[in-house]
């Protein structure tokens, strides 16, 4: 496959072998929580929908040099097209519908929308998605689960969220389909940026 042909959110998913998943309690923590990840390693960045001040941490990461900054936790049209206008590069959801899958599409933004079956994937193939996050990774049967779901769908890429850590990452990443995994333990709450960074630096050398 050539460069060109890549879809752009599989770049996304190659960028590095872990996303972190990042809950921002306070927006004076984004800019240096985003520089001690990137200093470490992983410049992909999902910021989930979860906080008050979630937007505005986006809008600060997006300042970090050679930060990739997206929204998680994005479920339906407004969400999106505030995560859009707050600058987010790239949109993760937990699930998938199809409104939101066609408004991604229409905006053109790398999407990647939460699976956890094999309907799941089906309808994502029926609207022209081929790369999704299974979630929750951990609680939905784990490494088995996805090898059964995956067998099936050989055009399919993974993203496994939901139970992640440093020590069963390396086997989720062995698996074929999986591109990289998403995980918060990298950006521990309370941690100091040098402790991120050394974390961020410890997932950015896992192999897929």
């Amino acid at each position: 496959m050539s460069e060109s042909s890549i879809p752009p959110i599989e770049r996304v998913m190659r960028a590095a072998p872990v996303i972190p998943v990042l809950v921002v309690d306070d927006v004076s923590d984004a800019l240096p929580l985003a520089r001690a990840l990137v200093a470490g390693g992983l410049q992909v960045l999902e910021v989930t929908l979860r906080t008050p001040c979630a937007l505005d941490a986006i809008r600060e990461m997006k300042q970090v040099p050679g930060a990739l900054v997206g929204a998680g936790t994005v479920t339906n049209r407004r969400e999106l097209d505030a995560a859009l206008e707050a600058g987010a590069e790239f949109i993760v959801s937990p699930g998938l519908t199809k409104k939101l899958a066609k408004a991604a599409t229409r905006a053109e933004v790398p999407f990647l929308p939460g699976i956890a079956t094999a309907g799941d994937i089906m309808r994502g193939l029926e609207l022209g998605l081929t790369h999704f996050k299974f979630f929750p990774a951990s609680a939905a049967g784990g490494i088995p689960a996805l090898k059964a779901l995956a067998a099936p769908f050989g055009q399919c890429c993974f993203c496994p969220t939901g139970g992640i850590s440093l020590e069963n990452a390396p086997d989720w990443l062995a698996l074929d389909p999986v591109l990289c995994v998403g995980g918060s333990w990298v950006a521990p709450k309370g941690a100091a940026p040098e402790q991120i960074e050394a974390l961020a630096r410890e997932a950015a050398g896992l192999k897929r």
